[in-house]
């Protein structure tokens, strides 16, 4: 003979948690995926397009992570933050990309594309002004 522990019947308080929960259980699913868009928007307004490269076109090297060495300058601040047009070579993924470099600059032929930035030819009739050599006389 079985029976069951279990009372029949209503249970009106247990009913009313129950239905608290679950009301406060939607209310914060709504609340966070509101605060979720909101984080996206404030996120994505700094957030540009992927400059994309195909094999051919000419990039400038930044020289922000360049030590002294590599730039042969005396002082860090009078140097270029680009350094001439280079000829994408091959593109590597979308983060990397090999370039056709000259061998006196001893750095890896892959590339970052963070490290690099597209290269605008002047358009035609621009006066083109070039800056006059710096020599620097050093102490022997």
């Amino acid at each position: 003979m079985s029976f069951d522990i279990r009372k029949k019947g209503k249970h009106v308080k247990i009913e009313e948690f129950v239905k608290k929960i679950k009301d406060r259980h939607e209310e914060t699913k709504t609340m966070l995926v509101k605060s979720q868009k909101e984080m996206k928007r404030y996120a994505d307004r700094n957030r540009k397009e992927a400059v994309e490269y195909k094999v051919g076109d000419k990039v400038l090297i930044s020289m922000k992570n360049f030590s002294i060495e590599l730039i042969k300058r005396a002082m860090k601040k009078l140097t270029e933050k680009y350094i001439r047009p280079y000829i994408v070579k091959k593109i590597i993924s979308e983060n990397a990309v090999e370039l056709e470099l000259l061998e006196l600059l001893r750095i890896h032929l892959v590339v970052n594309v963070k490290r690099i930035v597209k290269y605008w030819e002047q358009v035609e009739g621009q006066k083109k002004i070039l800056s006059p050599l710096v020599e620097i006389e050093r102490e022997k």
